[in-house]
């Protein structure tokens, strides 16, 4: 069980990621640049595991709905993403959401994900949104949701 809940919180830390220029980085042409620098990095950070990073861009009272039913702040949600013996291979999304305002934005989609959790292979399919807000000139994610694909979908 708590290899499926690690793997649903680690897909909530890629929820960001809709491929385009390379697996694994967004493609958030559109966006406000300071936003899709902001998104790029979060993917970054993700992909590489990089504490710094997250601790930097999710918000201190960033909350995970997660699809186990739990809520997750942001160390529980770093601390789970970080744990040893999990490694994602590989990232896509499809469906991307992009909506943006001035000091907000929802960053969406479908995440198809594979990797490894406590030297057991993964597979996942799962919809996601982000909700960022700019405080202080910065843009932050301070609520992800995310919830298993429908068969089919």
């Amino acid at each position: 069980m708590r290899a499926i809940s690690w793997t649903w919180s680690l897909l909530a830390a890629l929820v960001t990621l809709p491929v385009h220029a390379e697996q694994g980085v967004g493609d958030y042409r559109g966006l406000p640049a300071d936003l899709a620098a902001a998104a790029t990095a979060y993917d970054v950070a993700q992909m590489k595991s990089d504490r710094s990073g997250l601790e930097q861009l999710l918000a201190d009272d960033y909350t995970l709905a997660n699809a186990d039913g739990r809520s997750l702040g942001k160390a529980e949600s770093i601390a789970e993403a970080l744990a040893p013996g999990r490694k994602t291979s590989y990232v896509a999304i499809s469906q991307q959401v992009r909506k943006a305002w001035t000091d907000g934005a929802v960053l969406g989609g479908m995440v198809d994900a594979k990797g490894v959790d406590q030297g057991k292979p993964f597979v996942m399919r799962a919809r996601f949104v982000d909700v960022w807000a700019r405080r202080h000139g910065q843009w932050q994610v301070i609520f992800t949701q995310i919830h298993g694909a429908l068969p089919g979908e």
